[in-house]
């Protein structure tokens, strides 16, 4: 059964960046529901979302690639790579930089899947691989400025090349969450998967060409966080059915 239900868009709130950024401030400081618990949640709806909409809702025996940058949107995308790995998928990740600069949560991430034997690599061992069955981004999320560089461009110019599905997290690496501005190079996914609440940027008219399907996954952020003095919204309760929404 499909984890995921179609809606539209335009009934959903969209946010901008500093108000995600401040959703993060009251997850952690306000209602004490840490990052590594967002995290766990944005890493398994990434995880059933390739399974489902990409793989037949079976991931045993399929390559999977996953590109990881060294904070947040990294650190769900290798939640995403345990989960794949633990179903059976032939999984490898490659991170854009070791593991002594990854952020401390991130870190943590890393630091289970190498206990568990997953392969973890730089950058430089992409080429020798044989086309994946799918690749996840999480290379760079809303921190986003200015234009991809060093082994983060390289990684982005690899998935581009490799004509296979690629599902990024919260935002296509490249694209700025904020104002829509695209920038080079940037992911070109066939599906996105942005959490919480769909951003602002995701529907600007650059980003339709790298968004491809949008979904927003839910990391559990309770309804009464939103309707706080320093955000001031009432948005409705979209994940009711389904804790991954199709939007577009």
């Amino acid at each position: 059964m499909n984890t995921y239900i179609k809606g539209s868009y335009t009934n959903f709130l969209k946010i901008n960046t500093p108000q995600m950024i401040e959703v993060d401030r009251l997850m952690t400081e306000e209602y004490h529901i840490e990052l590594i618990q967002m995290m766990e949640n944005a890493g398994r709806c990434l995880a059933i979302l390739v399974k489902e909409r990409f793989l037949d809702g079976d991931v045993s025996g399929k390559s999977i690639v996953v590109l990881a940058g060294t904070g947040g949107n990294g650190g769900g995308a290798l939640v995403a790579a345990r989960r794949l790995h633990n179903w059976g998928a032939k999984v490898r990740v490659f991170t854009t930089a070791p593991y002594e600069r990854f952020t401390p949560i991130p870190a943590h991430q890393y630091t289970i899947l190498k206990r568990m034997g997953v392969s973890i690599e730089s950058e430089t061992g992409m080429d020798k691989l044989i086309k994946p069955d799918a690749i996840l981004d999480g290379i760079i999320g809303y921190s986003l400025k200015g234009n991809p560089r060093s082994s983060a461009a390289t990684m982005i110019h690899w998935a581009n090349n490799q004509n296979t599905p690629i599902v990024a997290l919260d935002t296509p690496s490249g694209l700025d969450l904020n104002r829509g501005t695209l920038y080079e190079p940037a992911i070109r996914a066939l599906a996105t998967l942005t959490l919480a609440m769909p951003k602002m940027g995701l529907f600007a008219s650059d980003a339709k060409s790298v968004v491809g399907e949008l979904y927003v996954g839910d990391i559990s952020v309770p309804p009464e966080l939103y309707q706080e003095e320093s955000l001031g919204l009432e948005p409705t309760n979209i994940f009711r059915y389904s804790d991954i929404i199709r939007i577009n």
